[in-house]
């Protein structure tokens, strides 16, 4: 028998209030179990009209090397004290019954903020716990009120510091102003009305729109080892005091991937208390913001170049007497020796600046040229972090030949940090260009996650071949050392050392006294899963790096290979 009209008209409506019925559960679970937080944040302001410090803001976290999270920058909750100054009548009382709680709490600047008569809302107290809060509201006095807070807070304080950044207020908005607050505020930061769409508009709103929103809200988890980064930072720091140097920086990364687990610029500052740092210079990041002229550690690359075109192999010899004469200027080794017949790999054992020359005039001005180009010196490396510059490279155009002989001993060039360690890692992977990053995965509050895929730049700069040669040539560099004290018996590791005088920036040239050293090194060497690059702006007393660096690089090579149990390669 067919169904009757009344029995299909049944159907039909049960069938809509089953949908129905569907759509609200699942808002509910959206509601309840995925936004709890931020609804549960938002509900607290319908008791406050004055509560605009409540904030909702994604995390961060580090990345351990098993892959568990630690958490680097997280929303506390807490409490703020307010008075109405109408209504504050006995300014002195009112002073002595919450100083008996507030210990901090400054008499002239309470009486100052209970003068503003016609102010209704005045905060004199921050970041306070509950007890402390239920303290003060039993004391039930007229004009003051006890409010809920959050705010972000650094439970690492200043690891990291320039990686993370902070947040300030810019005019009437809290925002992210350096590290990767900044770099990622939009997908840290979440909307102030997000809780008060309409229930309706939002569970019928188009789902695209929904998703493409959502994705841009979340916790960020980063590159940064925090046991990798703490090694690197007290190195340097160490490293910083012991020569009373004016600025140590270093980074560890891995070079098949530009993945970065370390990252450190001295002077730094405490997260939670920047407010503190005297001079706002601090918090700029000298990794990714700041050039140097590094000297030495640049001479691999002019050798790769010349090695892969043909025209040196590492038996290449020629005479060094000491010093070079290049459009009437004299450029001298750093001790000022000739060491006669040598061989190029001699050069870099001793780093030889005159033998530098020989390998640029072989190669040849243009090839010089292109290649450095080619290895990203003098552009920016995409890193994930605010006010990347590029590196200085305008005397690789220049008519004269003495431009291209200094720059081939890395002098007259300047490159950041983040730019070094880029153009290193490309000897170590076999020829090809990283993208730098700190940010490994996002993590939405819808439960979604995203991994961040950073494919190389450009490939086979170079070819593999050429990289091996000079990565069996650094290794030797590095054992070349103290005639073999740092060697590692069952771990092959490639290194060059750098040493390069300060530019004068007010009178030009250079200071006779006041050198950068840098050094870079990466491990194990044919198969690479970690390269470090350090460096220290005016060390005292002390000349050339290979004094100052190579112990605490050598530290970090021991951490981080008992650390990761990485397997011996010979």
């Amino acid at each position: 028998m067919k169904n009757s009209p009344f029995q299909f008209r049944v159907k039909v409506v049960g069938v809509f209030i089953s949908l129905l019925a569907l759509i609200i559960i699942a808002k509910l679970f959206y509601v309840q179990i995925l936004k709890n937080d931020l609804y549960t944040s938002k509900a607290d302001r319908q008791f406050s009209s004055y509560s605009g410090g409540i904030f909702d803001r994604g995390s961060i976290y580090f990345l351990k090397k098993d892959n568990s999270l630690v958490g680097a920058g997280s929303i506390e909750t807490g409490f703020k004290i307010a008075i109405n100054p109408s209504e504050v009548t006995d300014k002195d009382s009112i002073y002595n019954s919450l100083s008996q709680i507030l210990k901090d709490l400054d008499y002239d600047s309470f009486v100052n903020k209970a003068n503003k008569s016609d102010d209704p809302y005045e905060e004199i107290a921050n970041h306070l716990s509950s007890e402390d809060a239920d303290k003060i509201n039993d004391l039930n006095l007229k004009g003051v009120s006890v409010y809920k807070e959050n705010w972000r807070y650094y439970p690492n304080n200043s690891l990291a510091s320039h990686v993370i950044g902070f947040l300030a207020y810019k005019g009437d908005d809290l925002l992210g102003q350096y590290g990767v607050e900044r770099y990622y505020d939009d997908t840290l930061s979440k909307p102030k009305d997000e809780a008060y769409v309409n229930f309706f508009a939002e569970v019928f709103s188009d789902i695209k729109e929904k998703a493409t929103k959502s994705e841009e809200r979340g916790d960020l988890v980063l590159t940064i080892e925090p046991m990798v980064q703490l090694t690197l930072e007290e190195e340097l720091k160490s490293t910083l005091e012991k020569w009373n140097a004016d600025q140590a920086g270093g980074i560890i990364m891995n070079p098949m991937n530009g993945e970065i687990y370390a990252m450190a610029g001295l002077p730094d500052f405490d997260l939670n208390n920047f407010k503190d740092v005297s001079n706002v210079e601090v918090y700029r990041n000298p990794i990714v913001e700041n050039v140097f002229e590094f000297g030495s550690v640049i001479k691999p690359l002019v050798m790769l170049s010349a090695i892969d075109k043909g025209v040196v192999t590492p038996e290449t010899t020629y005479v060094d007497n000491g010093k070079v004469t290049i459009d009437k200027k004299e450029i001298f080794n750093f001790d000022k020796k000739g060491r006669g017949l040598v061989t190029m790999q001699d050069v870099l054992n001793q780093s030889l600046n005159t033998g530098m020359v020989f390998v640029e005039s072989k190669l040849g001005h243009e090839n010089f040229r292109n290649y450095m180009k080619s290895y990203g010196i003098g552009e920016k490396t995409g890193i994930d972090l605010p006010n990347e510059t590029s590196g200085l490279i305008k005397n690789l155009e220049s008519p004269r030949n003495i431009e291209y002989a200094n720059a081939a001993f890395g002098q007259g060039i300047a490159l950041t940090p983040i730019e070094a360690i880029r153009s290193f890692s490309l000897i170590a992977n076999g020829g090809n260009l990283v993208v730098p990053h700190v940010v490994k995965q996002i993590k939405y509050s819808s439960g979604l996650s995203k991994t961040i895929e950073y494919p190389y730049t450009k490939t086979n700069l170079v070819k593999k071949e050429s990289t091996d040669t000079l990565t069996t040539m650094l290794t030797k560099v590095f054992e070349s050392y103290e005639s073999g004290k740092y060697k590692f018996e069952h771990y092959s590791v490639a290194t060059k050392t750098g040493t390069a005088q300060i530019a004068n920036e007010t009178s030009g040239g250079y200071y006779e006294d006041k050198h950068i050293h840098s050094f870079f090194g990466y491990f194990p060497a044919y198969d690479p899963k970690f390269i470090v690059f350090i460096y220290l702006k005016n060390p005292k007393g002390i000349k050339y790096a290979s004094q100052t660096l190579i112990p605490p690089f050598t530290n970090i090579t021991k951490f981080l290979l008992s650390y990761y149990n990485v397997p011996p390669d010979r």
